[in-house]
């Protein structure tokens, strides 16, 4: 991977959610693209092996447990951004958790935990990069992860939906309270991507033909191609827009 641009020079960015897909795509991008990388997520083996491979490449990524459904976790992650660069300046809430089912069909303890990571793990992670970012009182820019399934409704995906679309309000939100602050807050709606969630919910090649088959552009998206989005609603390219939901699906929300 090289570095292009240096669009994340000497920023601190925390990215939840970092050891496989988007989350593990983004790492690697926004360390190529001179971040200070703290990698957070559950899977502790995968995640220092991703923190030991970047750093003998010459990045800057350290590792921290996190559990974004616990609160004391969430705290202590980005507390371990301050306490290894100094401060927060970024943040990629990325972590989530798939669930398929039709609304009568999903029992209300799959509800909960689909929106304990999904919507109260992003609201958490905010809680407390905001509180730092305010501190520090030197602005920052949030980048939050919601879906195409918080763009239209999707049937068959009624919680997933549900947490997605609370995310795209919670973003909203932010971006209208902490402005003025100089916090930028936005979200990407990533479509059909190639993923572990992804793989489980389609894992068969005719489904997932079926599936890139509902996009214009007709393909699925590699987890780098959400990277990418995210780096630039994250980066300095990007200073005008705040309280966006950018649509990253291959033009699957814009009709039929």
């Amino acid at each position: 991977m090289e570095t292009t641009y240096n669009r994340l020079r000497g920023k601190a960015v925390l990215v939840t959610g970092a050891t496989s897909g988007i989350g593990e795509a983004a790492v690697r991008l926004f360390a190529a693209e001179g971040a200070q990388v703290v990698a957070a997520a559950r899977r502790t083996d995968r995640l220092n092996g991703l923190a030991e491979e970047l750093r003998g490449k010459g990045f800057a990524v350290e590792a921290v447990s996190c559990d974004v459904g616990d609160e004391a976790s969430v705290k202590h992650a980005v507390d371990a951004v301050r306490r290894t660069y100094g401060r927060i300046d970024l943040a990629f809430n990325n972590a989530g958790v798939g669930g398929a089912g039709r609304l009568h069909e999903t029992n209300a303890e799959d509800f909960d935990r689909i929106i304990a990571i999904n919507l109260r793990g992003v609201f958490l992670s905010m809680k407390y990069e905001i509180a730092a970012m305010l501190e520090q009182g030197s602005g920052g820019s949030i980048v939050n992860t919601s879906s195409i399934g918080g763009l239209i409704g999707v049937s068959s995906l009624a919680a997933y939906s549900a947490s997605k679309w609370g995310v795209a309000g919670l973003t909203k939100s932010a971006a209208v309270a902490y402005g003025r602050q100089g916090i930028r807050v936005n979200a990407i709606a990533p479509g059909a991507t190639r993923s572990e969630m992804f793989d489980g919910w389609m894992p068969t090649e005719e489904a997932r033909e079926q599936i890139a088959a509902t996009s214009p552009m007709n393909y699925i998206a590699d987890p780098d191609d959400m990277a990418r989005v995210a780096l630039y609603l994250l980066s300095d390219e990007a200073r005008w827009t705040t309280g966006a939901i950018l649509p990253a699906e291959g033009g699957s929300s814009a009709g039929v």
